[in-house]
């Protein structure tokens, strides 16, 4: 400042005013630097989202503000999905209903056009059969009847005979058709399916662990793949479904469909720059589209088909989607977003201290 003239630090202390009165009149024309406050960046996780507005705005404005409350309705859906389960286990002493193929026993089915009433044939062969468990089915197509199914305990070959005859006579029917399994070949498929349901879990377990290498993201993941199985488990009993090994080899199934939406948020949160809602949201939009078109999908497959095991096949799947949207948005979601902004919060603190 030394060596300018007085006429040369006339103008600077003019245009400098200026200058600074101009950037306090328009605060966003302000010029960014490398070097700018922290405050000032809105990139990464610090970023405001803003929501739409209208009604789905206002859904998620709750969803927002109230995350953490939310997190009660899965918790209380997973502890209500365990009392059935226990509260069945103390009753019957299984954990769930087994049906032929997994208990063993015989299966008749009748095929005839004429509607047949199913309840006078139950009670009938309960009455001729007191010492075997007899349960009669219809077997229908888009509400049509085509003939009926017969489950029964017995497997000595005189007694199926028995109540073949039987059902020829009272239905004015020629064809049966039978199939017998033991009970030590039912046990041994029950136990072979249930391993092979465990080992599935423990390899996704494995593989979500070792993709996002961060253990407490990974085990929402498992926990919402959990808790689905586990919802659908306890509305197979509340149904009185008698699980087949069809039935069991769809739990595989919905190993795969229930952390398909977990995987695509967490790695939407973890992976992703912009606003932490945002991403959560975004995630959303992609997910639930996912999982509606599967759940029409099974629906219509279950209106439709005559085919009983592919009917407790949908049934299965379309319990553990409607629970894999409660546990994914509701649970994996809230949690997730309550550990990010825990550890920025940590973050942010060690960097002032």
């Amino acid at each position: 400042m030394g060596s300018l003239s007085r006429r040369e630090r006339r103008l600077l202390r003019r245009f400098g005013t200026k200058h600074e009165e101009m950037q306090e009149a328009h605060p966003e024309k302000k010029e960014h630097s490398e070097y700018a406050p922290a405050e000032e960046k809105v990139e990464g996780h610090s970023a405001h989202y803003v929501p739409p507005k209208g009604f789905f705005g206002k859904i998620l404005h709750i969803y927002d503000k109230n995350y953490k409350q939310l997190l009660l309705i899965p918790t209380l859906l997973l502890l209500v999905s365990f009392g059935i389960i226990g509260y069945h286990w103390t009753t019957t002493g299984n954990f769930i209903e087994k049906g032929i193929s997994l208990s063993g026993g015989s299966t008749l089915t009748i095929q005839k056009t004429e509607t047949v009433d199913v309840a006078a044939i139950k009670l009938l062969l309960r009455g001729q059969f007191p010492n075997d468990d007899i349960n009669v089915r219809a077997l229908s197509k888009a509400g049509k009847q085509l003939g009926i199914i017969v489950e029964t305990t017995a497997t000595d070959q005189k007694q199926v005979q028995l109540i073949s005859a039987t059902l020829r006579r009272e239905l004015a029917v020629k064809i049966v058709t039978v199939e017998t399994i033991g009970p030590a070949l039912g046990e041994s498929f029950f136990k072979e399916a249930i391993y092979a349901v465990l080992l599935a879990f423990a390899f996704m377990a494995v593989v979500v662990f070792a993709y996002f290498r961060t253990p407490i993201p990974s085990s929402y993941v498992v926990l919402a793949a959990f808790s689905d199985i586990v919802f659908a488990w306890a509305m197979v009993i509340v149904l009185n479904v008698k699980l087949s090994t069809a039935g069991v080899a769809t739990f595989l199934m919905l190993v795969g469909y229930s952390v398909d939406t977990d995987i695509l948020l967490t790695t939407r949160v973890l992976k992703r720059e912009g606003p932490l809602f945002g991403k959560i949201i975004d995630a959303f939009s992609t997910g639930i589209v996912m999982t509606l078109a599967a759940m029409a999908a099974t629906g219509i497959a279950y209106l439709t088909t005559p085919s009983e095991t592919l009917k407790q096949i949908m049934l299965i799947l379309f319990f553990g989607l409607v629970a894999d949207i409660i546990f994914t948005w509701l649970q994996n979601a809230c949690l997730l977003r309550w550990y990010v902004e825990s550890k920025h919060k940590k973050q942010a603190a060690g960097t002032v201290h």
